[in-house]
């Protein structure tokens, strides 16, 4: 039996890429883990929580810069350059109000110009009509893998959306499709 794949996944480069939910910051980390790659993270100093990548397996927190920006007009500003510059394989930016056509297609633009790969953090329902994909990311209880998230590509604009149940393959340094929790090998002896 063939290993089913992502379609869309790892992302496609040179285009701007959406993810929301609860499971949003794992999903870019392992992105980026898995591409290699440095990251630009961009976000307004208002906001309280803090990213800590020493929690995330596999994730080297060297390979990160933080930039804290006045508002969603300065993000989309120092994001929309770093897009552009190519300096850094990934930016990653925390959107906090609804990104506009325009705003989104400058994204767009910019990271085609730099070759960077761009993902938008984005509010649940909110996100641009120029997002070349769009993923919603949540955990999944598990009481023997804390890694499983379930995966949703609800927009994809050269290809077909699905849903997967994905874990973090610590020795392969990938994400890994695994069946639902009911089609997996031993589920008949788990509880309901």
């Amino acid at each position: 039996m063939p290993r089913p794949v992502i379609t869309a996944y790892p992302l496609l480069p040179g285009r701007v890429h959406e993810v929301s939910g609860p499971g949003a910051v794992a999903f870019v980390l392992r992105a980026v883990r898995q591409a290699g790659a440095d990251l630009l993270w961009v976000r307004e100093s208002w906001q309280t929580d803090m990213l800590h990548p020493l929690g995330f397996e596999g994730f080297d927190p060297a390979r990160l810069v933080m930039a804290m920006t006045g508002d969603q007009k300065d993000t989309l500003a120092v994001a929309e350059e770093a897009l552009r510059d190519g300096a850094v394989a990934m930016v990653a930016l925390e959107i906090t109000a609804p990104l506009g056509l325009t705003a989104g297609r400058r994204l767009q633009l910019a990271a085609r110009a730099g070759g960077t790969t761009g993902l938008c953090l984005i509010p649940e329902g909110m996100g641009s009509n120029a997002a070349e994909t769009r993923w919603h990311c949540a955990p999944v209880f598990d009481p023997g893998d804390s890694t499983l998230q379930c995966w949703r590509l609800i927009k994809n604009k050269s290809g077909t959306l699905g849903t997967w149940h994905v874990r973090w393959d610590a020795q392969a340094g990938r994400v890994a499709v695994v069946p639902p929790s009911g089609d997996r090998p031993g589920a008949e002896d788990m509880p309901d």
